[in-house]
């Protein structure tokens, strides 16, 4: 076998491992998404939906309701930056934030007072945002796990630049993003009409099962899917 060969096996088995690891956690994100919405009516991945909702709140006088989708804009924000420090401290980044989401969404599922709702549904948006610093690239492309606007966005100028003679097919990976999301969100649905908040614990279990999974990806190939600094030490980062 010669070199370039065995190089080109390689790295389809990385790019196989990274779409298979990206589908798993697009899944279990587009699940507890959909249960989000149910419980709580509004999105807690979709920041563009609460963006808008929150203007149409504001012009309609809803002060209070845009105070909370503004609330779930900073914490998304939030659990975006929290999932890369948590990504950048541990041995096995992948592992660290998945586990790390699971804990928020079993705490979550814990809460059942009415007046402590709100607080439920933030943690719930904490997770979503924290789950983004998992999976960042696959193959050199930037891929989305909570949000697939963009994911569909490049789908669809890839389809553009191969019909007008372009025959790399790289682009059609953004897909996957988004038929993990869509069937995570059906599964997602069933649950949570039938079990309400309960379905938080099936999808926080799920989301452990993913983070045990993914520590059988050897830590040089998950090194592949975040930053390109994510494993220097510090001090060489400075």
């Amino acid at each position: 076998m010669t070199r370039q060969r065995r190089r080109r096996i390689i790295e389809a088995r990385r790019t196989g491992t990274g779409l298979a690891l990206v589908a798993t956690i697009s899944f279990v994100a587009g699940m507890t998404d959909a249960v989000g919405v149910i419980m709580s009516g509004d999105f807690v991945s979709f920041m563009t939906g609460n963006t808008t909702r929150a203007a149409i709140a504001l012009g309609t006088g809803n002060l209070q309701h845009a105070l909370t989708l503004f609330l779930a804009i900073a914490t998304f924000v939030a659990g975006n930056a929290l999932g890369v420090v948590v990504a950048y401290s541990a041995p096995r980044p992948i592992f660290a934030v998945l586990a790390g989401v699971s804990l928020v969404l079993a705490v979550a599922s814990t809460v059942r007072a009415p007046d402590l709702a709100l607080l439920q549904f933030l943690m719930i948006v904490l997770g979503m945002g924290m789950v983004n610093a998992t999976v960042e690239q696959v193959g050199g492309l930037a891929i989305g796990l909570t949000y697939v606007t963009g994911a569909l966005s490049r789908f669809g100028r890839g389809i553009g630049r191969f019909l007008m003679g372009d025959r790399r097919l790289d682009w059609t990976i953004q897909i996957i993003p988004w038929l993990g999301m869509i069937a995570g969100a059906i599964a997602g649905a069933l649950l949570g009409q039938w079990l309400q908040s309960d379905a938080l614990w099936i999808v926080a279990v799920l989301t452990m099962a993913a983070a045990l999974v993914s520590r059988l990806i050897p830590r040089r190939l998950q090194s592949r899917f975040g930053h390109q600094t994510m494993h220097r030490p510090l001090q060489q980062r400075r």
